[in-house]
């Protein structure tokens, strides 16, 4: 049994009978005594429980004239020891999300939850050293002006950006309306309803020079809005106008693509020959190309002409840069 457990039952013995004897913790947790003494030491050191033995009545008690007995809950023991090493594994990951999302404000939470561990089995630090996240490609973001962001955000105010357009090499200024952050693939998006172009626009937060709060409300797209407009094709350039794109991919490589997920509302299917073909929603074309490029010879695109012609004037001109003088 784990340590956390035997605390959270110790804790519901002493609540439940009032008086609690000696060997019916014994028997209950099927420990030792001196485990047992370990534990309620423990307990009152670090946990400030107020357990009390009491001879006359022969066994122990929560001491009302401590704390409000009744009431006394020991902090977080809601959670299994199980649910604590996800709640710490899920704050490691959003620990690894630059910059850390509400990270002042789950500090308290890891803290407690850190102790807990302590007090368990598996310490936390053996929970970081077995477990890793990699990043690749992410670029960093100004933690100022992300907080900015987002305070704008759950605030339900406009901001005032400068955003650097990278396509272009210039800095634009634009006053939105934010309507949700989006992590996607290790990097920060700005949904947002812009004000100068009046429509929806994806900003990439890094790319963010300067923010500011405008005092205006910000203006509420509804969510089946924003989907349409921005979650309607691959990838993060998207749009209402999509088209589809139809992949084929050799024996070898089907053996993993059939298990991702390109986009909620792709098809794909097995052929005869072992070959899979993915069939994926997309409006700009940009994302897609790199990803389907990435798979050099194991892919093919079979659809639309467009595309596939895409793909194949940026191979040659890839061929063009490695030609020999």
């Amino acid at each position: 049994m784990d340590r956390t457990e035997r605390f959270y039952k110790i804790q519901r013995l002493l609540n439940q009978r009032r008086v609690v004897p000696i060997q019916a913790f014994l028997e209950t947790l099927e420990i030792s005594r001196a485990t047992f003494k370990r534990d309620l030491e423990y307990l009152r050191d670090r946990f400030g429980m107020p357990i009390v033995w009491d001879r006359g009545r022969g066994g122990y008690y929560l001491d009302g004239s401590l704390h409000e007995a009744d009431a006394w809950q020991l902090p977080g023991l809601w959670f299994s020891a199980a649910e604590i090493h996800a709640l710490l594994t899920m704050e490691r990951l959003m620990e690894t999300l630059q910059p850390g999302l509400l990270g002042s404000q789950i500090r308290p939470l890891k803290e407690r939850i850190r102790h807990l561990l302590e007090a368990g089995d598996h310490s936390p630090d053996e929970l970081n050293r077995r477990i890793r996240v990699l990043q690749m490609g992410h670029r960093l973001v100004e933690p100022d002006h992300f907080q900015v962001l987002a305070s704008a955000l759950l605030s339900r105010r406009r901001l005032r950006i400068t955003h650097y357009r990278r396509q272009a090499g210039e800095a634009l200024e634009r006053t939105v309306s934010p309507q949700r952050l989006v992590h996607y693939r290790d990097n920060w998006y700005l949904d947002a309803w812009c004000h100068t172009r009046h429509a929806l626009r994806t900003f990439s937060v890094d790319a963010i020079d300067a923010a500011a709060i405008d005092p205006h409300p910000a203006r509420d797209v509804p969510d089946e809005e924003l989907d349409a407009v921005l979650a309607a094709g691959f990838g993060i350039f998207s749009g209402q106008r999509t088209e589809t794109a139809v992949l084929r991919f050799n024996p070898k490589r089907a053996r993993w693509v059939a298990r991702e997920i390109w986009h909620p509302a792709q098809e794909g299917d097995y052929e005869l020959d072992g070959y899979f073909v993915l069939k994926v929603p997309y409006s700009d074309p940009r994302e897609l190309v790199m990803d389907v490029l990435k798979y050099g010879p194991d892919v093919e695109v079979l659809g639309p002409p467009a595309l596939r012609d895409e793909v194949k004037t940026t191979l040659a001109a890839m061929g063009a840069v490695y030609q020999d003088d």
